[in-house]
This record gives C-alpha cells, structure tokens and sequence, in this order.
C-alpha cells in the first residue's frame, strides 16, 4: 500500500510525513517524528494517555489516523513548555507532586491546558468532568485536581 504524504503543523511549526493509511496519530508522533511524550495508554480511547490537541479540540491521537492531520494543527505536551519555561500547570503539577509514575501526566496536563483555554475560571466539578477521560492509577486525582485549580486561579490574576 502506498504512504500517504501528510503536511500539518505541530507545536506551531510546519511538518511533513509519510504514513500507512491506516496508521494512527500516536504511532507518527512516537515512531516516525520522535515526539515520545505522548504514551500509549490502551489503544482504545480509553485512557486519556496520548491525548493531544487537534484544531484546538481534545482528542486522543490513538483514535486518529495520522491522514486526517492533513492542514491541520496539533498539540503535544511537547509544545507546553518555552524552551526552559515550564507552562504554569506543569510547573504546579511539579510543585504540588501531583505525578507519580508519569504515564498519565502528559494526556492530563494536555487536557487540563485545553480546559483552561476554553474556560480559565473552572469549578472543581467541572475539571473532574473534563479529565475524566483520563486514568490515572497513582495519583487518586486529588492533587491533579487542586494542581489545575491553583493553576488556574494565578493565571487568573498574571493576566
């Protein structure tokens, strides 16, 4: 089967590859462009694990087919930081530990980023809503929960 030829943007730079048609999002990220922050979780959807940001909208680079990125912009806990500068949430998830073994963190703080664009100023109920599609064995959720409030509270008054 012929590759397919895929031009997107990644992290807010241009990117070209080649692909199986049928191969997902995680597999290009991972295996052909080195962009290992995302884990693979379950496969399935499932886990939040490989979670990125497509146009803007959450979705899980499992359930993608690395064709559809075609024109589009993508988000990966590798665009989160500036260089050295930590993002905020990953600053606070360091400071409040609210990461254990790390094979959830990059899809929770992909997510609890995404929360905080479309909603800078959530209730505790709506982040547990929101990062419910992400598992996480270790942690109980606790930390990460009140990690993104905090977060989200001195975003507030930075801005």
């Amino acid at each position: 089967m012929a590759k397919v030829h895929v031009t997107t943007t990644i992290n807010g730079e241009p990117v070209e590859f080649l692909c199986d048609p049928g191969q997902n999002m995680l597999d290009v990220l991972r295996n052909t462009l080195g962009l290992t922050g995302s884990k693979e979780g379950c496969g399935t959807g499932d886990c939040g694990a490989c979670s990125i940001t497509l146009d803007g909208r959450l979705t899980c680079s499992c359930l993608v087919l690395a064709a559809e990125v075609e024109g589009k912009e993508v988000g990966t806990i590798e665009g989160m930081a500036q260089g050295d500068h930590l993002h905020p949430l990953q600053q606070k998830f360091l400071e409040m530990a609210a990461l254990q073994c790390g094979i959830c963190t990059p899809g929770v703080l992909v997510a609890a980023k995404a929360l905080l664009e479309k909603n800078p100023d959530p209730s505790e109920t709506e982040v547990r809503f929101w990062l419910a599609g992400n598992l996480c064995r270790c942690t109980g959720y606790d930390k990460i929960v009140r990690a993104v409030m905090e977060t989200a509270a001195e975003m507030r008054g930075a801005a």
